[in-house]
């Protein structure tokens, strides 16, 4: 029921009037609340769209960043794999040129060889040439005290099996902080080393460290060591 009651001619107007002003007010503030939510949802809506354009914004930026990633991964291997191809070919070029190194040495070493075998025929014929290396013997120094050896040393040492042993042994005396090393002699199997040493050095217990032959004194003096390889230890010791 509406609530109204009735007159002579049916409802009273005031009454149905205030009703429909009522009626009205609330139509008008639900219109009103219906067009604040549409502002509300255009307003959403304009963020969302905002929103969703950064995030494609993002997304080509990412893609783009992953993309150069990739390129600086794939230059980064390139450079590696460049770099190792320039450290092979650098060590390829440095063991050519020891093995160059050692057989310029070993050629200059036989011509050595023959020079001396031809100065020895010329001192066995000549007593001019005899009394020079006498004389050398005779002023040879008294050996070093403690083993210490300073200055100018020739060390000579054998037998080698192998020019690859001689190396090695150029590379533990090259260790001992010498100077102008130089091989003078490599003959049947024996060599002959020069060098200087700036500093006293404890050259036997020096070279029983470095060195991987071993060894006997023959021979010692201050400026002058005779060194035999010992007879007892395998080729393969001797080639290590």
């Amino acid at each position: 029921m509406n609530g109204f009651r009735r007159s002579l001619f049916g409802y009273r107007r005031a009454e149905v009037e205030e009703v429909l002003s009522a009626r009205d007010a609330q139509i008008l503030h639900v219109e009103r609340q219906a067009a604040a939510q549409r502002e509300t949802i255009a307003e959403m809506e304009t963020e969302t769209t905002a929103l969703a354009g950064m995030v494609l914004d993002r997304e080509r930026e990412i893609r783009a960043l992953d993309g150069r990633l990739q390129e600086a991964n794939e230059c980064h291997d390139r450079s590696i794999a460049a770099l190792d191809a320039i450290t092979a070919r650098l060590e390829e070029l440095e063991t050519q040129a020891r093995g160059q190194a050692t057989r310029i040495r070993m050629k200059a070493l036989r011509e050595a060889v023959e020079v001396s075998k031809k100065v020895k025929a010329l001192t066995d014929v000549d007593p001019v040439f005899q009394s020079e290396p006498q004389a050398a013997a005779e002023s040879e120094p008294e050996p070093a005290d403690e083993g210490l050896y300073a200055g100018r040393v020739k060390l000579e040492i054998g037998p080698l099996g192998d020019f690859s042993q001689l190396v090695g042994f150029e590379d533990a005396v090259g260790q001992l902080g010498a100077s102008e090393i130089s091989v003078e002699r490599f003959s049947e199997g024996r060599a002959t080393f020069s060098m200087n040493l700036d500093q006293p050095v404890d050259l036997l217990r020096e070279l029983e460290e470095l060195s991987n032959v071993d060894f006997k004194v023959r021979h010692n003096a201050p400026d002058n060591l005779i060194l035999d390889v010992d007879e007892d230890q395998g080729p393969e010791q001797r080639a290590a």
